[in-house]
C-alpha cells in the first residue's frame, strides 16, 4: 500500500471516529436544559402520548463514549490505520500459521504412528482411511471430485485404470512429485485433417467403436503414436500414455474429442505436494487413494 492511500485511510478513520464524538457532544442535553412540561416536546403525539426531548441517561451516553475510546485503543493495538501494523503486529496469516502449528503438534503423533504401517495395511484400517479421506477432501477433491471419480481431464481414482500405475509406491510418488502429462500435436505427423480422422477411427475401433474415417488407413498412420501408446495401443505407464483399448477416457471418447487431441495435443499437470504436506500425511492420503480401487 502506498503512503498516500495509507494516510487517506487513517484520515477517514479518524474523521469518522471524532465526528461521532463531536456529534454526541453537540447534541447532548443536560438535565438543567429540561424546561417546563409541555414545552419540551418534539410535537409528536399519538393516542394521548407525547414524545419528549429529554436527555439520554448518563449510563447510555457514557456507553457511546466508551465505544469511541475502545475503537481508538483497538486501532492502536491492531491493524486498521492504513499500513500501520499495530502494537501487537497481528495478521490473519500469522494467526492461521499458529493454529496450524498447534494442530500439527497435536496430531503429528497420530500421523507418525500411521507412518509405521505400510500403505496396504493402512488401506485396511478404517480409522486411517477416514483420516486420509479428510486430507484428500482438503487437498485433492477440487480436481478429482469429492467422490474421487474425477471429471474431464482429471482421472477417476476409484477404478483400476491408472496412467502412472496404481501400486502404493506409484501413488505415493505421484503425490510427492506431481505429474506432467504432455501429448504433442500430431496432426502434421498423421497427414493433416483426413489423417487425424482416420487415426481417430482406428483408435475408436480398438475399444469396439466406429468413426467416420478409414480405420484401416488410420492403423498405418497410428505407427507414429505407437512410440508412446504401444503397437497394440495399450499405453505405457512409465510415460503416462493412456490405454486406448478400453472404454475409459480422460478427455472423452467422441470422435471430435480424439481428433482434437491429435490436432492440438494434451497437457495435464498435477501439482507436487512434497512442499505443502508432510511425508506422514502423504502416506495416509496414499493409503486412502489406494483403498478406493481395491
Amino acid at each position: 500500500m502506498s503512503t498516500f492511500w495509507s494516510v487517506w485511510i487513517i484520515a477517514i478513520t479518524l474523521f469518522n471516529i471524532f465526528g461521532c464524538l463531536w456529534l454526541l457532544w453537540w447534541t447532548r442535553k443536560k438535565p438543567e436544559d429540561v424546561i417546563e412540561e409541555g414545552e419540551n416536546t418534539l410535537g409528536h403525539e399519538f393516542d394521548g402520548i407525547e414524545e419528549y426531548n429529554n436527555p439520554l441517561p448518563k449510563w447510555w451516553l457514557n456507553l457511546f463514549y466508551f465505544t469511541i475510546a475502545f475503537s481508538l485503543i483497538y486501532l492502536l493495538l491492531f491493524p486498521g490505520y492504513g499500513s500501520y501494523p499495530g502494537v501487537f503486529g497481528w495478521t490473519s496469516a500469522n494467526q492461521w500459521e499458529r493454529e496450524v502449528e498447534t494442530a500439527d503438534n497435536t496430531y503429528n503423533r497420530i500421523f507418525r504412528d500411521y507412518a509405521k504401517s505400510s500403505i496396504e495395511e493402512l488401506a485396511n484400517n478404517p480409522e486411517a482411511v477416514k483420516v486420509g479421506q479428510r486430507l484428500y477432501g482438503n487437498n485433492c477433491s477440487v480436481c478429482h471430485g469429492s467422490d474421487a471419480k474425477g471429471s474431464k481431464g482429471f482421472p477417476n481414482l476409484t477404478d483400476n485404470d491408472w496412467l502412472y500405475g496404481g501400486t502404493p509406491e506409484a501413488i505415493k510418488t505421484t503425490l510427492i512429485k506431481g505429474r506432467n502429462g504432455n501429448m504433442p500435436p500430431m496432426i502434421a505427423a498423421v497427414g493433416g485433417e483426413q489423417g487425424a480422422k482416420d487415426v481417430a477411427a482406428y483408435v475408436l475401433s480398438l475399444s469396439g467403436q466406429t468413426g467416420s474415417g478409414d480405420a484401416e488407413a488410420g492403423k498405418a498412420k497410428f505407427m507414429v503414436c505407437a512410440a508412446c501408446h504401444g503397437m497394440d495401443g495399450k499405453g505405457n505407464q512409465a510415460m503416462g500414455a493412456p490405454n486406448l483399448t478400453d472404454n475409459i477416457w480422460l478427455y472423452g471418447n467422441s470422435e471430435e474429442a480424439i481428433i482434437e487431441a491429435i490436432a492440438k495435443g494434451r497437457r495435464g499437470q498435477m501439482p507436487a505436494f512434497e512442499e505443502t504436506l508432510s511425508p506422514e500425511k502423504i502416506h495416509v492420503i496414499s493409503a486412502y487413494v489406494y483403498s478406493l480401487s481395491q
